[in-house]
C-alpha cells in the first residue's frame, strides 16, 4: 500500500464529517462560544469585600476579531474549501496561539491535510491538536490509521511510527468506550459517529499488526472493523485475503477477496484474480484429518 491508498481514507473522512465525528474538540469550543452561564440575581446590597481579599476576577474578554476569524474558518467547511480553510486555519493559530479555538482548528487542519495527501503536515497539525487535547479521538483515529497505510519498511523510524499508531488507536478505543454524548448531537448521530470511529480504529490497528506480520491479531481487528463499518473498506478485505492465504486458510481467503471484488475501487480486478487463485488452492489442499473422538 502506498500514499494513493489514502484515497479510501479521504472517502471515509467525508463520512466522519457528515456523521459528526469531529465533536470532541469542536463541540467544546462551540459550547464555550454559545453557552454563557446564567447571571445570578443581584442581591439587594452587595457585601463588602473582606479586608485584604483579592479583587474579583474579571470575566474573560471577547475579541471580536478572533470570533470573526474563527467563524470564517468554520464556515469554509465544504470539500471545495479545503485550501481556503487550511489558509484560514494556519493564519488563525499563528495570530491567536493561545485561543480557546486552537484545538478545533488543529483538529480540522489534521483532516484537511489528510484530504490533501500531505502526511507530514498532517502529523504536525495532529501533534499540536493532541498537545492541547490528548483525548481528541478524531485525530487519534486518523493518524493511527494513516501511519500503516504510508508505512515504509526502509524508514529508520518505521517501528517507532508503528508503535505510535498502535498507541493512538488503543487510546482512541479507550476514549470512545467512556465518551459522553455531546449536547450538539442526537442519540442516533452520536451512535453512528461512535460506531464509525470504532470501525476505523480497529481497521488502523489491524493494519499495524499486518505490517508486523502478526496475521492472526490483524485478522481479528480487521474483522471487528468491518462488522462496524457503514461503508466497507476494500483494502481491509484485500489485506485479510493476503493474511488468510499466508495462514493457508484458503476458503476464508477466497471469501475475503470476493468481498473486496464486490466493492468499487482500484482493487476490484486484482481481488477477483486472487479469489480464483485461493479457490484453486483450497481445492488442491489435502482434506483435513478428522479429529479423533
Amino acid at each position: 500500500m502506498t500514499l494513493t491508498s489514502i484515497r479510501t481514507g479521504i472517502r471515509i473522512l467525508a463520512i466522519f464529517l457528515a456523521a459528526g465525528l469531529s465533536f470532541v474538540s469542536t463541540s467544546r469550543a462551540q459550547d464555550q462560544q454559545q453557552q454563557q452561564p446564567a447571571k445570578p440575581a443581584a442581591p439587594a446590597q452587595a457585601p463588602a469585600p473582606a479586608a485584604g481579599a483579592p479583587p474579583p476576577a474579571e470575566p474573560p474578554k471577547i475579541d471580536p476579531e478572533e470570533e470573526k476569524a474563527f467563524k470564517a474558518f468554520s464556515d469554509a467547511s465544504t470539500p471545495q474549501d479545503v485550501d481556503k480553510q487550511i489558509a484560514l486555519g494556519e493564519q488563525f493559530v499563528q495570530k491567536y496561539p493561545q485561543s480557546k479555538y486552537d484545538s478545533p482548528v488543529y483538529d480540522r487542519l489534521t483532516q484537511n491535510y489528510l484530504a490533501k495527501q500531505e502526511p507530514d503536515k498532517m502529523y504536525a497539525a495532529a501533534d499540536k491538536a493532541l498537545a492541547i487535547n490528548k483525548d481528541d479521538v478524531t485525530v487519534l483515529v486518523i493518524v493511527g490509521w494513516t501511519i500503516p497505510h504510508v508505512y515504509d519498511p526502509n524508514d529508520i523510524n518505521s517501528e517507532r511510527l508503528l508503535n505510535k499508531a498502535e498507541d493512538y488507536e488503543k487510546h482512541a478505543l479507550e476514549v470512545l468506550d467512556k465518551l459522553p454524548k455531546p449536547a450538539n448531537l442526537t442519540d442516533d448521530q452520536f451512535a453512528k459517529a461512535k460506531q464509525l470511529a470504532l470501525s476505523q480504529a480497529h481497521s488502523g490497528l489491524g493494519l499495524v499488526y499486518f505490517r508486523r506480520q502478526d496475521f492472526a491479531n490483524s485478522i481479528t481487528e480487521l474483522q471487528l472493523g468491518e462488522k462496524l463499518a457503514a461503508t466497507p473498506d476494500p483494502t481491509d478485505f484485500y489485506v485479510m485475503g493476503i493474511e488468510l492465504d499466508q495462514l493457508k486458510r484458503y476458503p476464508e481467503a477466497a471469501d475475503a477477496y470476493q468481498k473486496c471484488a464486490q466493492l468499487p475501487g482500484g482493487l476490484a480486478d486484482r481481488c477477483k484474480q486472487k479469489a480464483e487463485q485461493s479457490k484453486k488452492q483450497a481445492a488442491a489442499a489435502p482434506a483435513a484429518t478428522p479429529a479423533k473422538p
